[in-house]
């Protein structure tokens, strides 16, 4: 299978709207690849470039060893001669076919013989367990089914990528999460390179080697889910990459003859151990800045705890294996995950601590990560 590579590549929509602006990306042989992002982002507007269903203004798309897009050199290949397979949110099937010719549609336009269409079909359908609903029209078919056999009909040509725009989002919760496992373990089995477009972060960091997040035209960071989650490069991929969502506080770095270098968040303070402050020292000249703690990383307890600080509880929410609680201190209303059950009642003063090792500061002003 070949990689992808897009090159300082821009779309304009009328001349005005900036939907991608000048981005890049290595898509690796065999990697699944996520495009994520928020409505408008440009993470469609990129896979339709690399399908040959859009035009940019500028850069360089190429498939394997074939350059398919050169706005410098005028080359543009069509879509058809790309050899992409696409599936859509909407999976498109013909109602008035049986799932059988469904599949099989793309290898008659191909012309190939009866038989040899057949043993792909049944090939196909055995791999996406659909053996059993080849004589049945899609109307008869569950959202699941049906999301199959758009599968099966991409797959059925062999294509050398395969692209796919938010093929589960017409899908109920539970089958969701019961079809990433099953595009997961198929992309791993056939090894074809894929590029998966979502809005959906539990999705993308379930189911991409690596990930690339748009915001507003632009490829914020590329990296592994891991990388995403626990190194982000601003506050933008560290608000977006988690559920519950990272907290943030505004906070000033104050140093102080006794308690050394603290974050202060006006209604609580954080203690900073030197090693840490000297790094934050070092980044940065501004002493304005944004404490970032994602909500698993925050100790509640009902007894005192070491530096801790008191705060009100807010709400609680039980989830079963665990509870998101939301505390109150001042203006600030943030998220903490607690394993299993805790048991408080809005108003309820308890004791916060904040774990140091796994806390991050950004920069106020630049909005970028310093640790």
């Amino acid at each position: 299978m070949p990689e992808v590579i897009v090159e300082h590549v821009t779309k304009v929509f009328g001349g005005r709207v900036v939907a991608l602006d000048n981005v890049s990306a290595r898509i690796k042989d065999g990697e699944f690849f996520v495009l994520l992002g928020p409505s408008g982002s440009g993470k469609t507007t990129l896979l339709r470039c690399i399908a040959g269903l859009e035009k940019p203004e500028r850069g360089r798309i190429s498939i394997g060893e074939k350059v398919v897009f050169d706005a410098e050199s005028k080359v543009f290949v069509p879509a058809k001669e790309r050899d992409v397979a696409m599936v859509f949110q909407n999976y498109a099937l013909y109602p008035h076919m049986k799932v059988y010719d469904n599949i099989a549609f793309p290898l008659r336009i191909r012309k190939l013989p009866k038989e040899e269409i057949r043993k792909k079909v049944v090939e196909v359908a055995k791999l996406l367990r659909i053996d059993e609903l080849l004589d049945r029209y899609p109307r008869q078919l569950s959202g699941g089914q049906q999301q199959r056999v758009a599968l099966a009909r991409a797959l059925v040509r062999n294509p050398k990528v395969f692209l796919m725009d938010e093929p589960l989002s017409n899908l109920d919760a539970k089958l969701r999460v019961v079809m990433r496992a099953e595009l997961k373990r198929l992309q791993k089995e056939l090894g074809i390179t894929t590029i998966y477009v979502t809005h959906d972060q539990a999705e993308a960091m379930t189911m991409a080697d690596r990930i690339a997040l748009l915001n507003e035209g632009k490829i914020v960071q590329t990296g592994t889910p891991s990388t995403l989650y626990h190194k982000p490069v601003n506050l933008f991929v560290a608000g977006f990459i988690g559920s519950p969502p990272m907290n943030f506080f505004t906070v000033s770095l104050k140093y102080g003859e006794k308690q050394g270098y603290v974050l202060d968040a006006g209604d609580f303070e954080i203690g900073l151990p030197m090693e840490l402050a000297d790094t934050i020292v070092k980044s940065t000249s501004s002493t304005d800045l944004v404490l970032g703690v994602r909500p698993e990383d925050i100790i509640v307890s009902k007894e005192p705890i070491e530096n801790s600080f008191t705060a009100e509880v807010y709400v609680v929410e039980p989830l079963g294996s665990e509870t998101i609680v939301n505390l109150k201190v001042g203006d600030y209303v943030f998220k903490s995950k607690v394993l299993g059950e805790f048991q408080a009642l809005p108003g309820d003063r308890v004791y916060v601590r904040f774990k140091i090792s796994k806390i991050h500061v950004f920069e106020k002003s630049s909005r970028k990560a310093i640790i």
